[in-house]
Parts: structure tokens; sequence; C-alpha cells
């Protein structure tokens, strides 16, 4: 693809931004029917490319250039599809997130200002191998009005070509949706076309590792939302139920590990790290789960039977997407959070205590996107949330945080309502004073 063809696309995507913004909800509804029906009709050839794709896969982690992890993410079977169908109908289920009146506000008489939700305008993503990451941000930008660019990884190549034909063709079946509001750009070369597009992409959205995020952040003047790794926490706290702490502990690393949310570093206050330990140990163990710790948890679980490498700094900030977990025993509250804060990406972190005070410590002192009390760091999801889906997950703070669903995806306008009003009428000495009185009411 040459530059040429990748300022195409993009030009498209934005005429098509500004025709979406008017489209009612009913029709990017009814699209949005079409494109699950789709899905489902053509799931054979989705599962059929995607072998090709996963196939090539086993290949590269065989010679070591993937990982376990990579490939657990690029797999589609009818499970899958099942998933990515419901994904789509529960985002056309969501109420319309353009058109709100977020505020209401009469300046005076006959003079009224509205602040109204409205779309972003052009979205530009690049992500992963999940192939079903494609449909969840086609699907939330389409629902909430704006075009995108999508750019996945040549991993998935394949089944994100085969994805993007089918949501497009779909589409295309409401006369109402304009052409060229979905675009998929392929060669890498094109990444950094479209960061150099400020005056034709609004927000840019990369989904993978912090020197990306940060090379995307670096090498461009559109804003960025940036999805990074998830280096997350579960802190076992002394006052913690531990035969509840267990089963937390066990889903949060065991029930998907190759996902940003999974736990990477467990950490055990001393209290009660010889009675927690070798019970969870048992139970990863069971799951094959590779565990390194710090001295102190190495000498507790000595005689369990149970192997654990050494941990070394490196353990404590990375994240493994795989069975591997670092475990660290701490003596007080204050050190988990202090480990935490000066170890963690700011993703998800969650501590397990039935001490209600130390619970609300915890989560106001954690600087972190999600912070939870007695769950697992799994519940970090945009669909578990009740959003639908998510583009990402936002381990900023500007402008959406945590999981982004349709309302991360929806900036405001101003709108106001005059009769003649002159801003001449409200200065000098007889000003007629304003009134700023809020009240509800739509645009």
């Amino acid at each position: 693809m040459t530059d040429g063809d990748t300022e195409r696309k993009v030009e498209a995507a934005e005429k098509a931004a500004l025709e979406l913004a008017n489209v009612d909800d009913a029709d990017r509804n009814a699209a949005l029917a079409a494109i699950a029906d789709a899905i489902d009709e053509h799931r054979e050839a989705v599962i059929a490319v995607n072998d090709e794709d996963v196939t090539t896969a086993e290949e590269l982690l065989e010679a070591g250039e993937y990982t376990q992890a990579l490939v657990d993410r690029l797999k589609v079977d009818d499970a899958k599809v099942d998933s990515i169908v419901e994904m789509v109908d529960s985002v056309a289920a969501m109420d319309d997130p353009l058109g709100e009146t977020l505020e209401a506000r009469h300046l005076d008489d006959d003079l009224d200002l509205y602040k109204v939700a409205v779309p972003i305008g052009v979205i530009g993503t690049v992500f992963e191998s999940r192939p079903d990451a494609l449909v969840q941000i086609a699907a939330l930008a389409l629902k909430s009005g704006n075009a995108v660019i999508l750019k996945g990884g040549s991993e998935a190549s394949h089944s994100n070509r085969e994805l993007f034909e089918i949501i497009r063709e779909a589409a295309q079946e409401v006369e109402a949706i304009p052409d060229g509001w979905v675009q998929l750009i392929e060669a890498r070369e094109a990444v950094d076309t479209v960061l150099e597009m400020d005056d034709h992409i609004d927000l840019l959205m990369p989904r993978g590792s912090s020197d990306f995020v940060s090379y995307v952040q670096d090498n461009t003047q559109i804003p960025v939302l940036g999805h990074t790794e998830g280096v997350c926490h579960v802190f076992v706290d002394n006052e913690a139920d531990l035969a509840e702490a267990v089963e937390v502990a066990y889903d949060a690393k065991v029930q998907y590990p190759a996902v940003c949310n999974a736990v990477e570093t467990l950490l055990v206050h001393e209290d009660v790290a010889r009675e927690f330990l070798p019970a969870v140990a048992d139970r990863y163990a069971e799951a094959g789960v590779e565990l390194r710790g710090d001295k102190r948890t190495r000498e507790i679980l000595a005689d369990t039977g149970v192997d654990v490498l050494e941990a070394t700094a490196e353990d404590w900030r990375t994240e493994y997407g795989d069975l591997i977990l670092a475990i660290k025993v701490v003596d007080s509250l204050t050190a988990a959070i202090d480990h935490i804060n000066a170890n963690g990406s700011k993703h998800t972190e969650s501590i397990l205590t039935e001490d209600e005070k130390a619970a609300r410590k915890f989560m106001t002192a954690i600087d972190a996107a999600s912070v939870f009390h007695n769950a697992s760091t799994r519940f970090a999801d945009g669909y578990r949330y009740g959003l639908g889906a998510e583009v990402g997950i936002s381990t900023g703070k500007i402008h959406a945080r945590g999981p982004v669903g349709l309302a991360g995806l929806t900036t405001y306008k101003y709108y106001l309502e005059g009769d003649g009003h002159l801003v001449a009428s409200y200065a000098g000495e007889d000003a007629v004073p304003f009134t700023h009185e809020d009240f509800e009411g739509p645009f």
C-alpha cells in the first residue's frame, strides 16, 4: 500500500464521518444488525481464514518468534464467533450516545445554552492479534457515529481482511450509512502516514506495548488515547477471607492468562502468608502456573513441593500474558500500595480483605483506572462493565479512563439558542445580569 492509498482512505473516512454524525440511531442499529447477521452467516469462511493465520503463528511459536499468549488471542472458533455476534448485538441494544443533553442552562430570558454529546469524528486504531478486536472497534465506532481507520497486526491479516469485508458490505445494506466510514490499512509503513494526518484524524487509539504507544505519542500531533500493558496486582490483606482469596487469586491468573486484565503479581500480607501461600500454590500448580517469588515466598513454599523461581526486579514490572505469576510477601497495607504505585501500569488492581477501612484506603490510594475490592481483576472489561464492548482499556487519565466504550468515543459541542441577543446588553454600567440557571431538558 502506497502513502497515496493510505491518504485516500483517511480522506474518505473524514468525508464519511461528517455524514455519519447525522445518521439516526435506528439506521446505525440496522447496520449493526446486518453486520451481526453477516458474521454469523459467514462464520465458516471466518474460521477458515483464521486457521491460516493460526497455522503460521504456530510455526513462528515453534521458532521462538511468537508467544503462546499471542497464538491464544489469535484463534477464532465457533464459540468465538458466537461471542462476536453477541457483542455486536449488545452494542446495537445500547442507548444512543449521541444527541444527549449533558447540561442545559438559562443564561437569560430566551437565551439558553446546551451541551450536547456528538461523535469525535475520525478515529485511528492500531491493535494486536485478536481479530475480534476489529469487530468490537468497528461496532462501537458505528454506534457512536464515528468513522474508523483499522490497523491490525500482520499475524491476523487474513482474519482481519475477511472480517473487514463482511462489515463493510453488510453496512452498505443500509442506505443511510455512508461509504468509507470504515477503512482497513495493512502495511506497517501506513501507520507513519496516518500519524502525519493530524488535519484529518481526530483521535488515535493504539493498543500494544508501552514502547509502541510512546512511539505513536512521540511521532504525531493527533491526540492519543493509549492502551498499554496490564501489570495488574492482587493484594491479600491480613483480614482477607483466605478461602475466598484463593479462588479470586486463581481466577485472576488462570481463567484467561493471555489478556491485559489478568493478574501478574500477587502480594500477600506477612501475617497470613504461611497459611495462604501453600493453599494458593497448590491451586496454581494444578493449572501449570510457573511461580516466581521473593525470598520470603520461596522460604515459605520451600517444603511444599512447589517449585518457585527467584523473582528479579524485572518480574515486578512484567506483563507475562501467560501462566506465570510473581509473588511477594509485604509487611503492611502501605507497603502493598507503595509497591503497586511504583510497579503497576495503572490498569487494574484488587484488594482482598474483610476490613472495609483497609479496602477504602487501598482503593483511594492506588493510581489505576480500575480498583477492586474482593473481586478478580478479570472484571475490568467493557462488556462486563455494561458498556456493550470496548475499543480498549485506557491507562491514561484524559479524556477517557479504563474500558473505553461508547461514551469514550463521544465529545460534545455547545448550542446557544437566542432571540436577537447582543453581548452589548450585558456590558457597561447598565449591564443586564446573567441568570445562569441550570435546567433539565433536551436540546
